[in-house]
């Protein structure tokens, strides 16, 4: 294989959405393929949530909380969109 093809290859990654991101997705969990080297800010302007993220909205990545949107997505990663936890 050329280190070409190899650079193109899809990588896959999970997205759990949690509170009201169920309802505006449409759905809890979804396997999205993506081009290796998406950065997760590009994976959040697919589905329209990075305007959430200045609102609150926070991103766990393999379990571990970002503020690093530039990040490299990894094959395999899981991603929990986390919307802003209100109380009363």
């Amino acid at each position: 294989m050329t280190e070409g093809k190899k650079l193109n290859r899809a990588i896959k990654v999970k997205m759990i959405f949690f509170g009201p991101l169920v309802d505006e997705i449409g759905t809890r969990e979804i396997i999205v393929a993506l081009q290796r080297g998406t950065a997760l800010i590009e994976l959040a302007d697919q589905f329209h949530l990075s305007a959430q993220i200045g609102n609150g909205l926070r991103v766990a990545i393999d379990g571990e909380i970002t503020d690093d949107f530039d990040q490299i997505l990894n094959d395999g990663a899981e991603l929990a969109f986390l919307p802003p936890v209100s109380g009363g």
